[in-house]
């Protein structure tokens, strides 16, 4: 993996504020139908995504514990219920409120970095952007550590799915794997690297069309 720069702790969470920032100031302009519109996330409407981001600043190995049970020891569905359970009984109003008091927050929940927060932030901001015709920038540093995380902790099983691809962003000195090159944005390996499909027009190379082919139609 080639990257010759890194984030020191501190820069990570000012992006982390930078980006709870201008998710507060896209989510002021959208109605209630846009509030309710379906996100990138299967079966999460862009109100249960802010849910989970404002979750995500809840450290507690209580809470975690709690949650975790009520769903049956799934943690995945841990994290899906109670996002939705929070976006049912949260106004829109509230939910902002959350967000916006959230900005400066330097906390994680267990088995997390600060790395995770920027990641989640990036593309969880994707999830609720894209789906509403909305473009988001995503900062190439930032994506480029959130990539880092992700493909070193194997998050999304994206090591497994892309096993015989070679990843190389165009846009920064960033590169892994052997095999079928996929090119792109280092934003648009990112959303691919965390099972994302919506970035796929911005990627080239043999491998991004045999993957293409492979996924099926949009």
């Amino acid at each position: 993996m080639a990257n010759t720069e890194t984030m020191t702790t501190e820069q990570i969470w000012r992006a982390v504020a930078a980006e709870r920032t201008s998710l507060v100031e896209l989510l002021e302009k959208l109605s209630e139908d846009g509030w309710d519109h379906g996100s990138l996330c299967a079966g999460w409407s862009v109100r249960d995504v802010v849910a989970h981001i404002v979750l995500s600043t809840h450290p507690g190995i209580g809470w975690i514990l709690v949650n975790v049970i009520r769903s049956r020891g799934n943690l995945h569905r841990a994290i899906r219920d109670t996002a939705i359970r929070h976006a049912e009984n949260t106004t829109t109003a509230q939910l902002l409120t959350q967000l916006r008091d959230s900005i400066e927050l330097r906390v994680t929940p267990v088995g997390t970095t600060p790395a995770d927060r920027l990641m989640d932030l990036l593309v969880h901001g994707q999830d609720i952007a894209v789906p509403l015709g909305i473009t988001r920038e995503m900062p190439i540093d930032a994506a480029r550590l959130a990539l880092d995380r992700v493909w070193t902790t194997g998050m999304s099983g994206c090591r497994k799915k892309l096993a015989g691809y070679r990843l190389v962003a165009t846009d920064t000195e960033w590169t892994v794997g052997d095999g079928l090159a996929i090119e792109g944005p280092i934003a648009a390996l990112l959303l691919l690297a965390t099972g994302r499909r919506a970035a796929r027009n911005l990627l080239t190379g043999n491998g991004a069309a045999l993957l293409i082919a492979d996924d099926g139609p949009r």
